[in-house]
């Protein structure tokens, strides 16, 4: 592809108008980081309640990796083209809000089935809503900042998924002790529950308080059109930009779509920690979750200010740089920690790599949206979600489980299942971004704000 080729088209007057203050763009920042938190939390909280899952349904650890990915992402990823086609023409606000609610709704959902196919469909469920957030969502952070300041913006939201994983794991964990300890619950007209079931009821329905606080966004002013005078474009021409620049997002989405690989396998942290060193859920919920908690923020800032950082200093292709450092860095951690001889080691080895893999969550959004014009932002973001939603939920879990029960057929091999993983995918992805990044510094348009 020429230089000519993969230079976006030039932005339109919108960009001269005037970015609200700071402090109201960065409240709707943190009102949509505690949105993606809130998803994760509903969405992490499986992980920690696999084994018991298990046992009370009696299922494999193929079985369960079809809830933890599958069953999520079916819808997930399906309707984030729709979605995310709706959201670059309609209120992006009001999308967001039925979004949280729906998938709260369906979290609660969670704590009512009775067998397996319930639990599935209700997981279907919450993916239908979590579908509309962050196509969403970050096409309205990058309206509402300059592009010198967007890395950090979008760095803080991706801050929301290790808050909402860290959180996850250490609520989750007191939770999930509080209820395993207590009688069961028993509700009018549904029964008893067991401690799994009103665990998902607990964590499901405060996130509908972020539903309603939603309403008080305003719809930032639409930047970085493309100069055609249309108010958006079809899903067709949506295509052919993409199509047209194959080599800069089929690199940049393939790559981030094989490292979420890696990151998805981690669903099985709580079953190992437990199989290999004998760790109760809450020890697992606290300690895991507090590295976490700190080290998954502190990645996802660190990685927007360094892209940010080689940007100003004059690499087109900063983002790409940033990613490339990250998964150096994440890839061996993930790898090595598993294979520890005690828990508080792997911990040790998992920090490092979970700083690393936030970066790589936060320099991976910013580098897509940086090179997308507005009218089909959330529509590529979409697309993204679409093949990151689909192969890394799907491959992530299923691929370890897959190694556990048919490769080692012994449950307690599960550390070297997620040696494996990351291994291999880990350097897939490092390569192909590498290929993509003098493909992606050739988009990049140096005059854009």
């Amino acid at each position: 592809m020429s230089r000519r080729s993969d230079t976006l088209p030039a932005a339109a007057s919108s960009q001269a108008e005037p970015y609200p203050p700071r402090g109201y763009a960065w409240y709707v920042v943190v009102l949509l980081t505690l949105a993606y938190i809130i998803s994760f939390v509903d969405r992490q909280i499986l992980g920690l309640l696999a084994e018991l899952i298990k046992r009370d349904l009696e299922i494999s650890d193929v079985q369960m990796s079809w809830l933890m990915g599958l069953s999520f992402a079916i819808f997930y990823a399906t309707l984030g083209i729709p979605i995310g086609w709706l959201a670059d023409r309609r209120s992006r606000r009001t999308i967001i809000a039925v979004g949280i609610t729906i998938w709260c709704a369906m979290t609660a959902a969670c704590g009512l089935a009775k067998g397996y196919w319930q639990l599935f469909l209700a997981r279907v469920g919450v993916g239908v809503g979590e579908a509309t957030l962050t196509p969403a969502a970050l096409s309205m952070i990058t309206d509402y900042f300059p592009r010198h300041q967007v890395g950090r913006a979008i760095g803080f939201y991706t801050m929301g998924i290790s808050l909402g994983m860290g959180l996850a794991y250490i609520v989750g964990g007191k939770v999930i002790g509080f209820v395993s300890s207590a009688p069961n619950l028993v509700l009018p007209l549904v029964g008893e529950l067991r401690a799994w079931q009103t665990s998902f009821l607990a964590v499901g329905l405060p996130g509908l308080l972020i539903a309603a606080l939603m309403f008080t966004v305003r719809e930032p002013i639409r930047r970085g059109r493309i100069e055609t005078g249309a108010a958006g474009i079809s899903v067709a021409e949506a295509a052919r930009f993409l199509v047209d620049r194959w080599r800069v997002y089929g690199s940049l989405i393939v790559g981030k779509t094989v490292l979420t690989i890696t990151g998805y396998s981690q669903f099985w942290i709580p079953a190992l920690f437990g199989r290999t060193w004998g760790w109760s859920i809450p020890d697992v919920g606290l300690y895991f979750g507090l590295v976490v908690l700190i080290g998954g923020p502190l990645g996802t800032n660190l990685g927007g200010w360094f892209g940010d950082y080689l940007f100003q200093r004059g690499y087109r292709d900063a983002m790409v740089r940033a990613l490339l450092v990250c998964i150096a860095v994440s890839v061996p951690c993930f790898v090595l920690a598993p294979l520890m001889p005690s828990a508080p080691l792997a911990l040790l080895v998992f920090f490092p790599g979970m700083v690393a893999s936030a970066a790589a969550s936060s320099t991976g959004n910013a580098a897509l949206m940086i090179v997308t014009p507005n009218e089909v932002r959330a529509q590529i973001s979409a697309v993204s979600l679409l093949v990151i939603s689909i192969v890394g939920l799907v491959i992530g879990p299923t691929s370890v489980a897959m190694f556990t029960d048919y490769v080692f057929r012994d449950e307690s091999a599960l550390r070297y299942s997620m040696a494996i993983v990351p291994s291999g995918f880990g350097v897939i992805s490092f390569f192909v971004l590498l290929w993509g990044r003098r493909h992606y510094e050739a988009a990049v348009d140096p005059h854009a704000d």
